[in-house]
């Protein structure tokens, strides 16, 4: 019997890609969800059962068979695959940090001109985690200070020494609660360096080695904490060194913020270095003449996945969609070039594109796609080569058919770095995290929610995401995201201080009236959860929240998760401290339950964190709430109560100004006129 394929409307909840996926079944055009809807996922690997780490395999454990050629178990093999997994999305993203320390060294030496410093003040702040000095010598006794050049170029290099050091542990992991640090290192699981966690861990799961399913998890704590405390947290602060620390700007989401009169390209992927490049020759008055001599307005640059959250946060790029839109931006008709880098890129954007104008142009050296055009990028020669690839997307505007833009675009205001989080609690000089735990501890908020995460296209595109968010809003938690997540939260209207007014609990809306923030608040890439994990970190040293992130209540969850990326952050987050949910599926290692009770039960003995797999998005909120509820219970707070809050803020003016002045004053005071016209109590 024919697989069913799932209507437009079932298969996402996005107005704009519903009406690109009713075009794609109009012109026979195939995409990620066609193909996910045609293809069974196999639920023996789906499920972790399936071992193929030599060639007596594959080994699929299923009915009567409970070991492998080898002997290996269900646990040993379920637990060997997650680790692998995890390994893998840990190399990911720290060599994404190794190529931003590469750069800021070039830049630093001269070898980079077209790369400046663009937070002097975050270079000195990173310079101090590492140990390099800012000051006229080493024992910093004369006080002048060094050329900013000088210590660019030995923070790169500290940096780079972090990835394969030979002695000691991560220098970041000091940037934890010192309750966290004593865990990590009375269980043994402080990463060395970070290179070599990832390569014990595959080595530790090739044939014939680790058998033992918690022995074999452990070192996959250590290998993601490397990501999580080194290789992430190191690609966040050297982004910010290089472009600038984001705060907030304002933009706009989806695929409407494509434009009919101008040449549109569209970046994809993660790598910074080159979209920043992109986003700079674009703006070039040379481009924008070039633009018009071809009959087009201008240009215009649109991101998709996590180069979109880089150029956004910092240079208010809109969002031409998540993971899943990428293909339906070419749909469009509209797209002159997509250029992609490294990670979350389909290869089915070539053959697609075939039936369009659009050029896919791969630039790294780590990722050629089959058909696409290469340019290689090279930091030496950014702003050139920049400048051709802008020029070629320009060259195809004559050759643009018939187009079908969505008309479908959402304002945002994104930028919510931890430094101007930071900021906006408590201003230039008295910035606290110390108004965001006493929102806490007041019961104004109830907790904290991170949102982070992929799109997955056997899952209804955002639909979890916009499910989980909405219903925390309404119950006051404070939603934190980052990545496609983030994306998610963009579209449907979340992150603009007004929506506050429409969607957030009254302790929330009150909050949010304050300090003048969105309800969810947008702090960047997938690479960024570096961020949230600093946030926490603050949280706990400020004091009234317990002294550890493990104390917090928060959860962190990414819903419509698929990358082995998020299975690194969420594994890092847990051994952080933190209870983290990944939904859409019952995960994969579901065919071995003494595995899932050991990241669950034995992980929150362990570390103070777990993780679940949860495929239904109310059992997600339902077990968030309750767990949030039971962090408030262990730390002696009140118990949630919405009905406390509410009965102030600006609004409920139109309302106010109604009622005559005596009611007016009671309405906000309450009944506090004394006898003797002593004025307001």
């Amino acid at each position: 019997m024919a697989k069913k394929m799932r209507t437009p409307e079932e298969a996402s909840r996005d107005a704009a890609a519903v009406a690109i996926l009713e075009l794609a079944c109009e012109i026979e055009a195939e995409t990620a969800f066609a193909r996910a809807d045609a293809m069974a996922a196999c639920n023996i690997g789906g499920a972790g059962l399936c071992c193929k780490n030599c060639a007596m395999g594959p080994c699929r454990l299923v009915g009567n068979t409970v070991r492998g050629v080898c002997g290996a178990t269900v646990d040993t093999i379920a637990a060997r695959n997650f680790a692998r997994a995890v390994a893998a999305g840990a190399s990911a993203h720290s060599d994404h940090g190794r190529g931003l320390a590469y750069t800021l060294l070039e830049a630093a030496e001269g070898h980079a001109p077209d790369y400046t410093i663009r937070d002097p003040f975050k270079l000195k702040e990173v310079a101090g985690y590492l140990g390099v000095p800012t000051d006229g010598d080493t024992d910093k006794r004369i006080g002048v200070g060094r050329p900013v050049a000088e210590i660019a170029r030995d923070v790169a290099l500290a940096a780079l020494g972090e990835f394969g050091k030979t002695r000691g542990e991560l220098i970041y992991l000091e940037r934890a609660p010192a309750r966290r640090q004593q865990i990590w290192r009375e269980l043994g699981i402080a990463p060395r360096s970070i290179d070599r966690e990832v390569v014990e861990t595959l080595h530790r799961t090739h044939v014939g080695n680790d058998q033992e399913a918690e022995h074999i998890l452990d070192q996959t704590l250590r290998c993601a904490l490397g990501d999580g405390w080194g290789g992430s947290m190191l690609a966040t602060d050297l982004t910010d060194i290089l472009f600038g620390t984001p705060s907030p700007v304002r933009s706009a989401a989806n695929l409407g913020v494509l434009q009919q009169d101008k040449v549109n390209i569209v970046v994809h992927g993660h790598e910074p270095t080159l979209s920043e490049m992109i986003v700079a020759a674009a703006l070039d008055p040379e481009m924008v003449d070039y633009a018009r001599s071809k009959g087009a307005t201008g240009i215009q640059l649109a991101g998709i996945c996590c180069t979109a959250n880089e150029t956004l946060m910092r240079q208010g790029v809109p969002l031409a969609g998540n993971f899943l839109q990428q293909e339906l931006a070419i749909l469009t008709g509209a797209v002159e070039a997509m250029v992609v880098d490294i990670q979350c890129v389909f290869q089915g954007l070539v053959p697609l594109a075939e039936r369009f104008h659009t050029e896919i142009i791969t630039t790294s050296p780590k990722a050629k796609i089959a058909g696409a055009t290469h340019i290689e990028f090279d930091e030496r020669r950014a702003l050139e080569i920049a400048k051709d690839i802008v020029r070629r997307a320009i060259d195809r505007f004559p050759q643009r058919g018939e187009t079908h833009i969505p008309d479908v675009r959402n304002p945002l205001v994104p930028g919510f770095s931890h430094e101007y989080i930071d900021y906006a609690l408590g201003g230039a000089y008295r910035g606290s995290f110390r108004p965001l735990n006493d929102a806490i501890i007041a019961g104004r908020l109830r907790g904290v929610v991170a949102n982070i995460g992929c799109n997955n296209a056997r899952v209804c595109h955002d639909e979890l995401h916009r499910y989980v968010v909405t219903e925390f809003l309404k119950n006051d938690v404070l939603v934190v995201e980052t990545g496609c997540g983030a994306i998610a939260s963009a579209k449907q209207g979340y992150m603009t201080p007004e929506a506050a007014l429409e969607v957030a609990g009254p302790g929330l809306r009150e909050i949010c009236e304050t300090v003048g923030i969105p309800p969810v608040l947008h702090m960047g890439s997938c690479v960024d959860n570096s961020r949230i994990l600093t946030v926490l970190s603050q949280m706990a040293s400020e004091g009234g929240l317990g002294d550890d992130i493990a104390d917090i209540p928060a959860v962190g969850m990414a819903p419509e998760w698929m990358s082995e990326k998020a299975l690194s952050i969420a594994t890092y987050c847990v051994a952080s401290g933190a209870y983290v949910i990944l939904g859409g599926s019952d995960g994969p290692v579901s065919g071995s339950a003494d595995v899932l009770r050991i990241m669950s039960e034995g992980w929150e003995k362990k570390v103070g964190g777990k993780l679940e797999f949860i495929e239904d998005a109310e059992e997600i909120v339902r077990r968030s709430l309750a767990h949030i509820d039971k962090k408030r219970a262990a730390l002696g707070l009140a118990e949630y109560d919405p009905a406390r809050w509410g009965k102030s803020g600006d609004w409920r003016m139109p309302e106010l100004l109604a009622l005559p002045l005596e009611e007016r004053i009671e309405a906000v005071y309450g009944s506090g006129i004394g006898d003797q016209g002593s004025g307001i109590r």
